[in-house]
């Protein structure tokens, strides 16, 4: 969820700034450079450049208080204060930084996404594992019952037999005494 948030913003920013380079670097701009342009009459700042600045700082204010992103404010002071080229390359700066924080991003979020699926796989094999030791167990319980059992009838067998044996010695031993008779 927080990296949808921050992919949504890394996308509102990257349009923001694309429209601020589009109004600064478009057809009406250069057209008007090249129309106004006189080497003997070079102008520190006309009037229309600073309304073309103004209209691309509104657009960057405008998205960077949408968004709470204090590059975008900061980029946004400096359209209305700096000159274009300067600006330009900011915003070619900040774009080749949020495609390389994108990058980043994407690499977190694929790591994260291989992470969880191997956690998921050995919790299943350990369940599976915890599965078999639990019916083994019951197999022995059983099998541990089933010999005391066994156990206790032989050993009731043999107390039934040594009782036989002792009343068949004193059988044998009376017929002994009557024969000697």
């Amino acid at each position: 969820k927080e990296w949808e948030e921050r992919q949504k913003t890394r996308q509102l920013e990257m349009e923001a700034v694309s429209k601020a380079l589009a109004v600064l670097a478009g057809d009406d701009a250069h057209d008007l450079f090249t129309k106004t342009f006189n080497p003997a009459f070079v102008q520190s700042e006309s009037t229309e450049n600073s309304q073309r600045r103004a209209a691309a700082s509104r657009v960057l204010s405008r998205v960077a208080s949408k968004v709470h992103s204090p590059r975008l404010a900061t980029l946004a002071y400096q359209v209305k204060l700096d000159a274009f080229t300067r600006v330009k390359k900011a915003i070619d700066d900040m774009i080749a930084q949020l495609l390389i924080e994108k990058e980043a991003e994407i690499k977190h979020k694929d790591f994260c996404v291989d992470e969880f699926n191997t956690n998921q796989l050995q919790t299943e094999s350990k369940e599976r594992e915890r599965q078999d030791l639990i019916a083994k167990i019951e197999d022995l319980k059983m099998t541990i019952k089933a010999l005391t059992e066994a156990i206790d009838n032989l050993k009731a067998e043999i107390a039934e037999m040594q009782v036989q044996l002792k009343r068949a010695g004193e059988d044998r031993e009376k017929q002994n005494k009557e024969f000697q008779m």
